[in-house]
């Protein structure tokens, strides 16, 4: 707006004085006799094909009166400084229209390939379930991501219910929860009767950090903040959840993990599935904090890590920066809030088919897909870029690196390995 207006005052600016120039002309002629002839003017931009929407093009003006002319040098220099930031806009735009013609292109292909899978599951994996879950075929397809309209399901059958919860003993939990969220907020009082070893105020702290917690759970989806449509609906699921285990509580980054399973199945089934995700060996490690265990975790990564990325270990070691750092929030949020969320359910697509290797699988396929970047680093920008990793990172490019971390050392597998470390079997 500043540009303009000074550019528009500098216009009738020149029309003025034009105007008095033509008045001195004639005076000077009728005094005098003889005729001026006009000054000849400078060259003046005429019918561009294409004009860039800014500023660029007052290179070509005019200086203001009170100032010194361009001379036919400059005039020309700054004529062809103009051609080549006009040039140079146009391959930009070139660049980007066949950018968006690509991803165009890439995402009518995906779609085309979740249409055609999303008929094999329904009408030939689902129906046959426990006769071809585990065959090439459905475990091919299965890594290349779940359709999303059957994924909550597949991630339900996958993960299992060896805990026997039921709609109904969701509801109980449910009413538990609720009443003393009003007990809480009624009388604030600690002298409720304590179950399971746990007092009031350690039940009272969970219920009030689940509140805290649901507000920085997908900060960008309006649906799970306060007065959206899942805000209530993840509350319950976690406050039922704190009634029925309450030797576990709740902890920081399960509201990630309830709030994936709400998007992708209805209340009563994502709590059953929460239930049992967390009842597996590794996560009940993390979310019991249990330091012994998570060690034995973290000992059996950085065995596959040095023999994946033995120099990028070797980079960590010189500065001390143990997997505890990066590994914790991964693990506790299932990556949930470190990647963006349409990958962060492919993760979970391949998780629910491989268990908990998988999940330190992705872990290595990061560090090997950012490897370069993490070399030059120091311990304060390797621990910050790990905890909020680039918003650009495509499941294609992961994948990939994934892919290419092996999960064999000395001839022994991930199972092996972390047995060696008495770490308990795979999820």
């Amino acid at each position: 707006n500043t540009s303009l207006h000074w550019y528009s005052k500098r216009c009738w600016g020149k029309v003025e004085i034009r105007n008095k120039s033509n008045i001195i002309q004639t005076e000077y002629e009728a005094r005098t006799g003889r005729t001026c002839k006009p000054a000849p003017q400078a060259t003046r931009r005429k019918n561009f094909e294409f004009e860039p929407l800014s500023t660029t093009a007052l290179i070509l003006e005019d200086r203001p009166s009170n100032l010194p002319a361009k001379s036919i040098e400059e005039a020309l220099r700054h004529r062809q400084e103009y051609d080549e930031m006009v040039a140079e806009a146009k391959k930009r735009e070139i660049k980007e229209a066949h950018k968006r013609k690509r991803i165009m292109k890439e995402r009518f292909k995906q779609e085309e390939n979740i249409a055609s899978a999303m008929v094999i599951w329904i009408n030939e994996i689902l129906p046959n379930w426990e006769g071809m879950r585990t065959t090439r075929r459905v475990r091919e397809l299965w890594w290349q991501g779940l359709p999303p309209s059957v994924r909550g399901k597949v991630w339900s059958l996958a993960i299992g219910n060896e805990l026997n919860i039921t709609h109904e003993l969701y509801e109980i939990f449910l009413s538990r929860a609720k009443e003393r969220w009003k007990s809480f907020s009624e009388t604030n009082s600690e002298n409720d009767i304590e179950d399971a070893g746990v007092s009031v105020a350690d039940r009272e702290a969970s219920l009030e950090l689940i509140k805290l917690d649901i507000s920085r759970t997908f900060p960008s989806f309006y649906i799970f903040q306060k007065g959206g449509p899942y805000h209530d609906l993840l509350h319950s699921v976690l406050g039922a959840y704190t009634c029925y285990r309450p030797d576990v509580g709740y902890v920081q980054g399960m509201s990630f993990i309830a709030a994936v399973l709400i998007l992708n199945l209805e209340e009563a089934d994502a709590f059953i599935a929460f239930a049992n995700l967390l009842n597996k060996p590794c996560q009940l490690a993390f979310f019991r904090v249990d330091h012994s265990m998570m060690l034995k975790y973290f000992a059996a990564f950085e065995v596959f890590f040095e023999e994946n990325l033995p120099k990028l270990f070797l980079h960590f070691k010189s500065y001390s920066l143990t997997p505890d750092i990066y590994l914790i929030d991964w693990i506790f949020t299932l990556y949930s809030k470190s990647l963006p969320l349409d990958l962060a359910c492919r993760v979970w697509d391949v998780f629910c088919r491989d268990g908990e290797e998988f999940l330190f699988r992705t872990g290595l396929g990061i560090l090997r897909l950012y490897e370069d970047i993490l070399l030059q680093m120091d311990f304060i920008h390797i621990a910050q870029f790990l905890t909020k990793l680039p918003e650009d990172i495509t499941s294609e490019k992961l994948f990939s690196c994934i892919a290419a971390i092996q999960m064999q050392n000395s001839n022994k597998k991930w199972a092996q390995v972390s047995e060696n470390n008495n770490v308990t079997k795979s999820c």
